[in-house]
């Protein structure tokens, strides 16, 4: 499902403009950003899921195309863990 698919539900189900609806959209998206760039960002949504900020160590890999070993620098990533309603919704 795209974005746009997404915000023609969105305008659909809550019967509002789809302007509107990305709207709300963009808005929700840059809230969880916000709050994921804090020191200890995480974002719960009861029944939903958790988005969680988490550090990665520095390791070492290899390039796939000359087998040549790497060094992968440390970096935040972002992970999502379901929550039980939408566990059970699939």
């Amino acid at each position: 499902m795209t974005k746009a698919e997404i915000v023609e539900q969105m305008a659909k189900d809550a019967t509002i403009s789809k302007t509107a609806a990305a709207a709300a959209l963009d808005s929700f998206i840059d809230a969880v950003a916000k709050a994921l760039k804090k020191k200890d960002g995480k974002v719960t949504l009861v029944g939903f899921g958790t988005f969680a900020k988490v550090r990665r160590k520095a390791r070492k890999g290899r390039n796939p195309q000359t087998g040549e070993e790497i060094k992968i620098k440390a970096g935040n990533v972002v992970k999502f863990r379901a929550g039980k309603k939408l566990k059970e919704a699939i």
